[in-house]
C-alpha cells in the first residue's frame, strides 16, 4: 500500500495539470535550451577546428546534451585569444 502511494506522488504531471507559471517555466527552460544549443552550433561552424580545443565532431555530438554540454563548449571548447602584453 505504501508502494503504490509513493508512485502516486512521485507521478508526473500533464501538461493540463502544471499551473500557468509551471507552464511558463517549463517554455522558458526550453526557450534557453534550445538557443544555446543553435549558438553551439553556430559557433562551432563558423570557427576555425584551430580555434577549438578537440575534434569539432566531438563538441557538435556533446553540445546536444541538455545545459551541460553548450555550457561545456562555450567555457571548455573555444581557445581563448592570446593576450598581447
Amino acid at each position: 500500500m505504501a508502494k503504490n502511494k509513493k508512485n502516486a506522488a512521485r507521478k508526473k504531471k500533464t501538461w493540463k495539470e502544471m499551473s500557468p507559471a509551471g507552464k511558463v517555466g517549463t517554455i522558458l527552460t526550453a526557450i534557453v535550451q534550445v538557443s544555446l544549443l543553435v549558438a553551439a552550433q553556430r559557433d562551432i561552424s563558423h570557427r576555425p577546428a584551430e580555434l577549438i580545443n578537440g575534434p569539432k565532431a566531438a563538441w557538435r555530438a556533446a553540445s546536444f546534451v541538455n545545459f551541460i554540454g553548450p555550457m561545456g563548449y562555450f567555457i571548455f571548447g573555444r581557445k581563448r585569444p592570446a593576450t598581447g602584453k
